[in-house]
């Protein structure tokens, strides 16, 4: 016997999947964006919802929920995390102060990740912040090729590491959501 939670899916069609292609929010009718630009901010949005997808119907506890330990990942860490990130993009661009980190120190983000609904909807609010000012930040500089920030780093780079970030850990979510109650992830 074991306390591992049995897989499930709320899928009908394909078992292995979060959801019925019919009912998955990420996939639109038509054709695929136009344009580079156009077509990295729609991966972007597709990661951003997949991850929100990972984490709902969860209650505080489970979002706060501890991957295999030494870890101290969890959902609502990944949350926190993603947080920080998006600060953090927005220094690259900036050749002012950065802005403060959030959470404090290093690993904050996951380690302060308590099991409070407070805490779960002030990490939702601080994300949608965040993510609306980096995006906004973003939006003044349409070049993809243009260099910004103390770095010259291109426009193109940060949105490619924006959605490689988010990628990465809609995978973490994929593994702790199925620790958590057994939904398994597309």
């Amino acid at each position: 016997m074991t306390d591992q939670p049995a897989r499930w899916t709320q899928a009908t069609i394909y078992p292995d999947m979060w959801a019925d292609p019919d009912d998955d929010p990420r996939d639109g009718e038509g054709v695929s964006p136009d344009g580079e630009l156009a077509t990295l901010e729609d991966f972007l949005k597709n990661y951003r919802i997949t991850l929100r997808m990972k984490c709902e119907g969860l209650d505080a506890e489970q979002m706060a929920r501890r991957s295999v330990p030494p870890s101290t990942m969890s959902l609502l860490g990944l949350i926190r995390h993603l947080v920080e990130v998006e600060r953090d993009w927005r220094n690259w661009i900036t050749d002012g102060d950065p802005v403060p980190k959030l959470y404090g120190k290093r690993d904050a983000d996951f380690d302060g990740a308590v099991a409070e609904q407070a805490e779960v909807d002030a990490a939702y609010a601080a994300l949608e912040r965040e993510q609306a000012a980096t995006d906004a930040a973003l939006a003044a500089h349409p070049d993809l090729g243009e260099r910004v920030g103390k770095d010259g780093i291109a426009i193109r780079e940060l949105l490619v590491h924006r959605i490689e970030e988010y990628a990465r850990h809609c995978g973490h979510a994929d593994l702790l959501r199925e620790c958590v109650d057994g939904r398994v992830g597309q």
